[in-house]
């Protein structure tokens, strides 16, 4: 039943604090990242849930942390993601290719491998850690270290955020 405890009255309709508490938590987390893709939100929070869910019930992992990954960089960097299976890059942001590379909760490093022959400007290392909260980091390719090597490993700890610092997206966020 709804009172004066958990909701506000306004205009003949009982308004409850968690709906407050949503609405201003999507204004911040829009004010914070101008470039969200709002419309994709429950997309990757149900996948996140799901992969979170299933690891909680059996011990296992789903094999959709990348998925995860390109839908994050969607969301928060509004990456146009390439069809699945396209050579050469995930997806664009701008003028820009972008190669997606995701770090697992079970992954036992904070390390990523980067095929150097693929078509790219930028990477998004994307990180979903043991509690299923999610974090990216956008790297230009200039800024990575040069190698002769067609293969590059990169840790997730020896990169700074883009600016906006390390960007978060909870599975629990209410922002629908």
């Amino acid at each position: 039943m709804w009172n004066d405890d958990n909701a506000i009255y306004d205009d003949g309709e009982w308004i409850t604090w968690t709906e407050i508490n949503s609405h201003l938590e999507r204004l911040e987390f829009e004010a914070r990242y101008p470039h969200l893709n709002v419309e994709l939100i429950p997309v990757f929070q149900n996948l996140l849930a799901v992969a979170q869910d299933y690891h909680e019930l059996t011990g296992s992992h789903l094999q959709v942390y990348g998925d995860l990954g390109e839908l994050y960089g969607a969301i928060v960097y509004k990456i146009k993601l390439h069809k699945n299976y396209a050579q050469g890059s995930d997806g664009r942001l701008g003028n820009d290719f972008v190669e997606v590379k995701t770090i697992s909760p079970f992954k036992g490093s904070n390390a990523v491998t980067l095929n150097l022959k693929r078509n790219f400007s930028k990477v998004l290392i994307v990180k979903v850690d043991e509690d299923f909260e999610v974090y990216g980091k956008l790297i230009d390719r200039k800024a990575l270290p040069k190698t002769k090597d067609d293969r590059l490993v990169l840790d997730w700890n020896d990169f700074e955020g883009d600016g906006r610092r390390e960007a978060r997206l909870a599975g629990s966020c209410l922002l629908t």
